[in-house]
């Protein structure tokens, strides 16, 4: 049984940071692209950061680009979402995703597994 486990959320005030965290369980790690997204209160899920197995490429939106980091430990099989300089508008729950193809991508559809989510509150 595949399991994705988020922690790391709360609340920050704006220009502050988080870290997220992302156990992953129940799949090869190491053979899985991983991508963070998020969503808002009434908005669509969206792609945030996602990076391939062996961590040679990575891929942000434009919104969080050179804010947020993301990164993995495969030994550990966790991937990490650095995030900086938070905004207000980076409110959302934010999800990790595991997809098997291996490529880095911003398509819902290309992931095969979804975590739960943990909350990310931003005050201004």
């Amino acid at each position: 049984q595949v399991q994705l486990v988020e922690s790391g959320g709360g609340l920050v005030q704006a220009g502050g940071s988080l870290r997220l965290s992302c156990a992953a369980s129940g799949l090869t790690f190491s053979s899985y692209a991983m991508g963070w997204f998020r969503q808002a209160p009434g908005k669509e899920r969206e792609f945030v950061a996602a990076i391939t197995w062996s961590s040679e490429h990575t891929y942000y939106a434009d919104s969080v680009a050179g804010r947020f980091t993301i990164s993995r430990d495969n030994a550990k099989n966790t991937v990490y979402l650095q995030m900086n300089s938070l905004k207000p508008g980076d409110t959302a729950v934010y999800y990790c995703a595991g997809n098997a193809r291996g490529y880095v991508s911003g398509r819902n559809d290309v992931y095969d597994y979804w975590g739960q989510g943990t909350q990310v509150t931003v005050s201004s």
